[in-house]
């Protein structure tokens, strides 16, 4: 058995959405202590992660295709209308396993929005996609490649869903409850 054979859950390097221009948006970088390689002193600092994400938007700001090799680490990435999403991991890792997991959170985060992926979208329902994120990824580790129960599980009951609508009619209708109840208090 080849010695540099991952065997084990820790899956996830990094994962980043950055913006057509290359900004940050959102990323998280993972370094776990029960790593059984030892923590990795890659991309640890603020100043490498911006270097590493600058020079992965520059090849593949063109959406032509959805895996490279970049700096050592498989980057698995898909666009969408002004942002691009990666999963970033270690060059033995299973691309097919990890382009699956970054297509379910794609779909989760588009069904739990219920439009097509955007910067303002994104920034506007982060707490969604945050959880989101922690629904499908933990510390590196890949937990669930299914979009549907991941946004089941994420969803929350909408403000607008439970409106109580109030007009005069109803205002007029309480009214005239609370007028019979009392004048029922004072025949007692």
């Amino acid at each position: 058995m080849p010695s540099d054979m991952n065997l084990s859950l820790y899956s996830l390097d990094a994962f980043i959405i950055l913006d057509t221009e290359g900004n940050r948006v959102l990323a998280k970088y993972y370094h776990p202590k029960a790593h059984p390689n030892g923590q990795s002193s890659a991309l640890r600092t603020l100043k490498d992660q911006r270097a590493f994400e600058k020079g992965l938007w520059q090849k593949t700001k063109q959406p032509a295709k959805d895996i490279i090799l970049y700096d050592g680490k498989l980057a698995v990435y898909r666009h969408s209308l002004d942002i691009i999403m990666y999963f970033i991991a270690g060059p033995a890792e299973n691309e097919l396993l990890l382009s699956v997991a970054l297509n379910c959170f794609y779909d989760a985060i588009t069904m739990l929005l219920r439009n097509p992926l955007e910067k303002r979208g994104i920034m506007e329902n982060l707490d969604l996609v945050l959880l989101c994120h922690d629904e499908t990824i933990e510390d590196g580790i890949i937990f669930d490649t299914d979009a549907a129960s991941i946004a089941s599980r994420v969803t929350r009951a909408r403000p607008d869903t439970t409106e109580i609508v109030i007009n005069e009619q109803s205002i007029l209708s309480a009214y005239q409850t609370v007028k019979q109840k009392m004048q029922r208090i004072g025949q007692l």
